[in-house]
């Protein structure tokens, strides 16, 4: 008989996840509260773009393998419940979660020996030991023995799940002995290495993950805003960092953000031993907008007010439709606060046209480093003031106007 799986939480995580085990033959249960979601999946369209989901949607929906509810209960029908829930930081540096728990108190209820609960939301180190005493303690099951409980933590980068899921080594922290090898049973689907650990390595694992990519952004971008405080160009001094240099590497600036970057941090944060280092990370990557502004305003007389400002970008990734967590909103707020009249054109969200945006502009900022916008020189007017963070242009400035920047690409 075939296993089954629940999936709590029809995200960007969950999902491509379920559809993904349903691909492989398990029959899926799919769990998720907001009815407009559950009503795109049922008429065959993916709520949310990822490279190849909507034809395996398609696939699916015809092999009749994925069942879909809005009741967390319907899900301890499978053997399996995999957690898929967002799991944000409070206004204090602090994990809420409050989604998750009340997943779990949903569940209790109607959890049986021999289910195996799995959380592959990122959590706070601790997190999922807490999960499996809050069960013990409220059910009187011996986790690891008469009921499961592991972290599988979901380190996919967006746009490349269904080529990653079944590629990349799939970490399992189990509680107790037997839940780690019950965590395994479901992910070996996928064909991947399996490496188990404990619960909170798994989950450290996972938000150092996230923050090893957050601090590295950062020194580009520090590096941006020291660069324009000498009058250097910091494009050039990175290219003379890297260049045949064996302990070169460093990245490009750019508006770093999106939700995983930029919460994770804090599940380390609120009890950390170095408090604030992070928090310093974090607060390079939030000056980014504010330096775009005032090297604007700068460039255009030392006011921005009554002037039009084209913002080119919403999302928080390249040739990404997901725009949670991004910069380029607190850009906009910034440009606002000046009394600029500010455009917004993104090719993959909801906004201006593009034409619309630019028109009468004074100035275009490059918020986010689509592909669409790499020929971007050739469709604007001289004396506009480009912003470009990214480089996406490839003439080398963060500042300049449309003249100078193609100058300098003729040379």
């Amino acid at each position: 008989m075939a296993q089954s799986v629940a999936v709590v939480g029809l995200g960007r995580v969950g999902l491509p996840l379920a559809l993904s085990f349903a691909d492989r033959g398990l029959e899926v249960i799919g769990v998720e509260r907001e009815p407009a979601v559950l009503e795109q999946v049922a008429s065959g369209r993916m709520p949310f773009r990822e490279t190849g989901t909507q034809e395996l949607l398609e696939r699916v929906l015809a092999e009749g393998r994925f069942e879909r509810t809005r009741a967390v209960q319907d899900a301890a029908r499978a053997d399996h419940i995999v957690l898929t829930l967002g799991t944000p930081s409070h206004v204090h540096i602090e994990i809420d979660m409050s989604q998750i728990r009340r997943a779990v108190d949903d569940l209790l209820p109607v959890l049986r020996e021999g289910h195996s609960l799995i959380l592959r939301s990122t959590v706070a180190p601790g997190t999922t030991d807490w999960v499996a005493g809050y069960i013990e303690q409220r059910r009187g099951f011996r986790v690891g023995e008469d009921l499961f409980v592991a972290h599988v933590p979901e380190r996919i980068a967006e746009n490349h799940f269904l080529e990653e899921i079944a590629t990349l080594p799939c970490i399992v922290g189990g509680v107790g002995e037997g839940s780690g090898v019950r965590a395994a049973e479901l992910f070996e689907v996928f064909g991947t290495e399996i490496v188990q650990t404990t619960p909170t390595q798994a989950e450290l694992a996972k938000i150092w993950t996230n923050i090893l990519r957050y601090a590295q952004f950062a020194l580009p971008n520090l590096l941006m805003m020291e660069a324009e405080q000498y009058g250097a160009n910091v494009f050039e001094v990175i290219d003379l960092i890297n260049h045949d240099y064996p302990r070169g590497g460093i990245a490009q600036p750019g508006l770093t953000a999106g939700a995983c970057l930029r919460k994770d941090f804090t599940f380390s944060e609120e009890r950390s031993s170095a408090p604030g280092m992070l928090l310093a990370v974090s607060r390079v990557h939030e000056t980014v907008p504010l330096f775009l502004v005032k090297g604007l305003k700068s460039r255009l007389g030392g006011s921005l007010r009554d002037r039009k400002v084209a913002v080119l970008g919403l999302t928080f990734k390249r040739d990404s439709d997901d725009a949670r967590d991004s910069l380029s909103f607190k850009l906009v707020r910034l440009l606002e606060r000046e009394l600029a009249h500010v455009a917004r054109h993104d090719p993959h969200v909801q906004s201006d046209p593009f034409e619309t945006a630019i028109e009468d502009a004074e100035a275009v900022v490059v918020a986010t480093n689509h592909s669409s916008f790499e020929g971007l020189l050739d469709r604007l007017p001289d004396g506009v003031v480009l912003v470009d963070p990214w480089n996406v242009t490839g003439s080398g400035r963060v500042f300049g106007t449309v003249r100078e920047r193609a100058a300098v690409e003729s040379e």
